[in-house]
């Protein structure tokens, strides 16, 4: 007997064709958005398998709908959008695709960092609406990267990934974190508190997973522990960051400039933070190469095809469902 398996959004393959590989009745969203609440149960229902995204709000009503699933598959490192617990309790597993975007992030990290300390966007701007004056010795002056210092908050893999890129540049390392990182350590990073890394890092890069803890964990008392001169990096969660209080520190210009990569209410911005020009903004590329997503789409396959043969998914974040099944 097939099973039924759904993808809730337009996905690259090779994930796709290794589920229609499986035997089994595929439903998919074949368009790129996001389906709404009512769309979303009506898929869902009846699935063996949900192959879902960040931008998919994955609570009781939703895994309701899914009575029959063994297992929804986010293809997403980060799980936020999934009420875990909600799951558990049904026994429904739950998995994630971890690993796969840590360098294509650093490499956005790092890409902020250069570009809101040169103020790359700004010049660009400049320069398609006919606006260049000829070199000037003030001429849209930035920041320094090489030689200032970079306090990484969250010293995970991406972390230590940025930290890495970072050395290249001579830049002396801070980090904050729950415990000592022996990955830091070896690249010669300093383990400090939040407040020290915020008052003496140029560059404060945030990796954090989006916790009750981590809410607005960079809050308007965080900003203002910043040097007027340093820059703010986000490529983690958006809702890290207090917004307002960034749009408020960027109009007054208590800090240099910000690089942000994800947004507290996407894909809105905060009123005023477009009109900062002193902001780099980027559209949630962090994981945004056809390399990385083809390998998220392939992950998330493997750990459904895994519960689909009866085996345990490689990446299963509730592993007490699967021993209550066992």
């Amino acid at each position: 007997m097939s099973s039924r398996v759904a993808i809730t959004r337009l996905i690259p393959e090779p994930g796709p064709t290794m589920l229609a590989h499986q035997t089994v009745e595929l439903v998919a969203n074949s368009e790129d958005r996001s389906l709404d609440r009512a769309e979303l149960r009506g898929l869902v229902g009846g699935c063996d398998a949900v192959l879902c995204l960040l931008t998919d709000s994955i609570d009781a009503d939703i895994l309701d709908a899914a009575a029959d699933c063994k297992i929804f598959a986010n293809m997403a490192v980060g799980y936020n959008n999934i009420d875990v617990a909600a799951a558990t309790k049904r026994g429904i597993m739950v998995t994630n695709t971890p690993g796969v975007l840590t360098e294509c992030t650093a490499d956005l990290a790092m890409a902020l960092i250069l570009g809101v300390a040169r103020r790359v966007a700004e010049g660009d701007v400049e320069m398609r609406a006919g606006r260049f004056p000829g070199w000037g010795p003030l001429y849209m002056l930035g920041g320094d990267v090489t030689g200032k210092t970079l306090g990484l908050v969250g010293p995970g893999r991406i972390a230590a990934a940025v930290a890495k890129r970072a050395k290249g540049f001579d830049m002396p390392l801070l980090y904050h974190g729950r415990r000592p990182s022996p990955d830091m350590e070896a690249l010669g990073a300093k383990a400090v508190d939040l407040d020290t890394l915020l008052r003496e890092s140029d560059f404060v890069s945030l990796h954090v997973p989006l916790s009750k803890e981590t809410h607005h964990l960079i809050d308007a008392a965080a900003l203002a522990k910043m040097k007027p001169t340093s820059y703010l990096i986000n490529t983690a969660r958006g809702p890290v960051v207090d917004e307002k209080a960034l749009v408020a520190v960027l109009k007054a210009g208590a800090i240099a400039g910000a690089g942000i990569d994800v947004y507290e209410d996407e894909p809105a911005m905060a009123p005023g933070l477009a009109d900062c020009t002193n902001a780099l903004l980027l559209p949630h590329l962090g994981s945004a190469t056809l390399g990385t997503r083809s390998a998220m789409s392939r992950i998330a396959a493997e750990n459904i095809v895994a519960v689909l043969e009866g085996r345990r998914p490689p990446n299963l974040l509730n592993p007490e469902v699967w021993q209550g099944n066992s």
